[in-house]
């Protein structure tokens, strides 16, 4: 009971100093489990012993007999299904072709690469050489997003990065599961026919079962067959079913077929999906925490000795300093990414959870089977886990700077709110070589945002989801101007740390106009206009006007026209190549001459420039 406690304490304090120190939780989960492992058991305890023993081919332990490889099998199913539902086919058609020449040509070239090479420096047998190459293909979003969560980059970077970890996960995991699969029914006695049966069975089952299953599930949630408090466990039941009835039917395919049905869900009209994924992203923190913990604790200091060798550096080497930039030199050819681009991109390839989980399932299946070299697989792929993320981890942020591609100013900008005056602007911005990123979580100003050509996501600011995305790493400005004040307030609270470097603005409320002094209005949007006056002035005259002003006599004119002009608001200040809010320009000592106004309204001509006469 003591180890079991302690297991799940020191995973969610393992989780929490990933998260406090940004960096990927499996490095510190691994650590921890290597620590109350093998470490202890050498160096640590009198008796030899482990802190942690979870011996599951003995009598004792947290899990006698096959109590452990149960334990990974059902736990690597639920964090495979996670990754299934976050596969969208339509974000393989809009991420474009770098990314798919990735998940694809890079793919293989480091399955065939790293696969020759452990052959060759290891004197590995062929397949099991190519089941280390499979393992080793994915990086996945989960030891990426940390990382690069505080390195500003040009969105096209960070994009790439994020969706080739995404995209890579259950691709990396289904080759793996299909060579595993490939050496365990020839037993390796090469390409039989039996083997040819028994792999057709492995896709037909492990296919037909996610296919089926999914859509059940899909039709019993959108029909309310299933009451809503009910409905994440009976989802979850169905996973763990899922998994053990294609395992029935034929032996190794259940991690296919839980990924397939993750994928058909995710890619389905389904209620509640947004839900569901929550639920499962938190059972998988918890699995994770416990999973790498174990699986980094049960590894033997024998096992650790057989990586101190040269061999080992010369593999991590040829892994990490050859075929990683090979494959993303080929992938990226004749692409917009520029050669820093592409060298960063080479840089950042950090391995995760996925391969070092299925690493220690099938190595542990295969000592099983007796397979020659299969003590080699476990803890040759957590030599690239733990090698990688430490590599990355600590010289991402310089490399970025070294390279040319660390973003010395954050300047794009940041919109809570995508109705039409908040779309307008946007795209004025837009049209003005800045980028523009508008949230929502209505989904009809989603759509018509991105009709117009926009970037848009549609979120909710009471959710932590944005702070991790990466591709927002260059916002520098942050503009509440939604129609709900309490809205408006909550953004700038929460999130003016990440995006609002340069400065956070909100539109505020009627009341706020009428009872804040002029310092006060400083971090207002516009200096004497709420929500409704906005939306008039767009319905009036849904235009931005430009006018030239020399000096700061006519920039006083103006201002003070605008300003008893109904329905007439002012916005930017063009000066110097730079672009400025009112209120920001205000705090600025920037002269008050040739400059550029920009104001929502009728064309006022040059009534300011004669007025300016009298």
């Amino acid at each position: 009971m003591l180890e079991l406690a302690g297991i799940i304490i020191l995973g969610i304090l393992a989780q929490w100093v990933a998260w406090k120190f940004k960096i990927p939780a499996i490095l510190p989960l691994i650590l921890i489990g290597l620590l109350v492992g093998p470490i202890a058991a050498e160096f640590l305890s009198e008796d030899g012993a482990k802190w942690i023993e979870p011996i599951w081919n003995g009598e004792k332990g947290l899990f006698p007999g096959e109590g452990l490889y149960y334990f990974v099998s059902l736990a690597i199913s639920i964090v495979l299904f996670e990754g299934g539902l976050t596969l969208k086919r339509s974000e393989i058609k809009n991420v474009g072709p770098v990314i798919t020449k990735l998940i694809t040509l890079g793919s293989a070239v480091t399955f065939f690469g790293a696969g020759i090479v452990a052959h060759y420096i290891f004197d590995l047998g062929w397949e099991l050489s190519f089941l280390f190459a499979g393992l080793i293909i994915v990086t996945g979003p989960t030891v990426i997003t940390p990382i690069l969560r505080n390195i500003p980059l040009k969105k096209d970077i960070s994009t790439v990065l994020k969706w080739e970890g995404i995209l890579i996960d259950p691709i990396g995991a289904l080759v793996a599961v299909l060579v595993f699969e490939f050496i365990s029914v020839g037993g390796g006695g090469g390409f039989t026919k039996t083997a040819l049966i028994e792999f057709g069975k492995i896709l037909l089952f492990g296919t037909t079962f996610g296919f089926t299953f999914a859509h059940a599930l899909a039709y019993a949630i959108n029909k309310k067959l299933i009451p809503h408090y009910l409905l994440n466990v009976v989802s979850l039941s169905t996973v763990l079913l899922v998994f053990v009835e294609s395992e029935v039917f034929a032996h190794e395919s259940g991690l296919l077929a839980v990924v397939v049905m993750g994928m058909v869900l995710g890619n389905g009209k389904l209620n509640n999906l947004k839900e569901l994924l929550y639920f499962k992203e938190s059972l998988s923190v918890l699995l994770i925490s416990i999973l790498f913990i174990l699986l980094s604790a049960n590894i033997d200091i024998e096992d650790l000795l057989l990586l101190y060798t040269w061999k080992t550096a010369a593999l991590f080497a040829v892994v990490v300093f050859v075929i990683r930039p090979l494959a993303v030199f080929l992938s990226t050819r004749n692409s917009k990414l520029k050669f820093n681009e592409k060298l960063f991109i080479s840089w950042v390839g950090p391995r995760g959870i996925v391969a070092a989980g299925i690493a220690s399932l099938f190595g542990s299946k295969l000592l099983k089977q007796g397979v020659e070299g299969a003590e080699y697989i476990t803890p040759l792929v957590f030599m690239i886990v733990l090698g990688t993320v430490l590599l990355n981890a600590t010289t991402a942020r310089f490399f970025a700077k070294l390279v040319g591609v660390f973003l010395k100013s954050s300047d794009a900008i940041l919109f809570v709110g995508a109705s039409n005056p908040a779309r307008l602007i946007a795209g004025y911005l837009r049209d003005k070589g800045k980028r523009v990123i508008l949230i929502d979580a209505n989904k009809n100003f989603i759509q018509q945002a991105l009709d117009d050509d926009l970037e848009a996501i549609r979120a909710d600011v009471y959710d932590d989801e944005l702070t991790d995305n990466i591709e927002l790493n260059d916002v520098g400005y942050l503009i509440a101007m939604t129609g709900s004040d309490a809205v408006n307030n909550h953004a700038l609270k929460r999130f003016t740390k990440d995006f609002g470097e340069h400065g956070a603005y909100k539109l505020a409320s009627s009341m706020q106009l009428l009872e804040s002094s002029n310092e006060d209005k400083e971090w207002f949007f516009t200096p004497n206009d709420d929500y409704i006056n906005l939306s008039e002035a767009y319905r009036e005259n849904p235009e931005i006007i430009d006018v030239d002003i020399e000096n700061e006599n006519e920039y006083t004119k103006i201002l003070d026209i605008l300003s008893k002009e109904e329905k007439s608001i002012p916005l930017f200040i063009e000066k110097e190549k730079g672009i400025y809010l009112i209120s920001e320009f205000e705090k600025t000592d920037k002269k008050k001459e040739k400059l550029k106004l920009s104001y929502l309204g009728k064309n006022i001509g040059d009534a300011y420039k004669s007025s300016s006469k009298v």
